[in-house]
């Protein structure tokens, strides 16, 4: 069972903070052409097979810019995907899903990225009676992240 990654006040602290660094009072772009009533939907898709960690993450990322996105979870964290598979789906106004995904992205990917290498070297030592364990020298700022995603 994973813990609950979102009852960690760090997560929503790195959240902010990711948030100020990737697009401060909001993301030009999309201010300029974006009309804020339209509404959109969208999905996270694995470009390659993977072992999912971070769709909570995500969906507190899009949700901190817009508390009217909604988000709907298709792969669990700790489940594999196969490339293509959708993993995350959301719907609301357009421009909050724009303004968030980057940054919804950079976790998860970085997230997925430690939970299918963790993956493989749990498959490598199989049979050998080894466990594979985490360690305390995680990036600093990243490391509720890092250490759930080898979980």
């Amino acid at each position: 069972m994973l813990p609950d990654l979102l009852a960690d006040p760090r997560v929503h602290a790195a959240i902010t903070l990711a948030l100020e660094e990737d697009v401060g009072p909001g993301d030009a772009t999309t201010l300029a052409l974006v009309d804020p009533g339209i509404q959109a939907t969208g999905e996270i898709l694995a470009r390659q097979a993977c072992r999912v960690a971070g769709g909570g993450v995500a969906a507190a990322v899009l949700r901190r810019v817009d508390p009217a996105v909604v988000c709907e979870t298709l792969v669990p964290d700790g489940s594999d995907v196969p490339a293509g598979g959708a993993i995350l789906r959301f719907r609301g106004p357009a421009a909050a899903i724009l303004t968030g995904e980057r940054t919804a992205l950079n976790f998860m990917q970085r997230m997925c990225g430690i939970a299918t290498l963790t993956r493989r070297f749990v498959e490598a030592v199989q049979g050998y009676g080894t466990q594979v364990l985490d360690t305390r020298k995680t990036t600093p700022g990243l490391r509720v992240f890092e250490k759930y995603s080898v979980r």
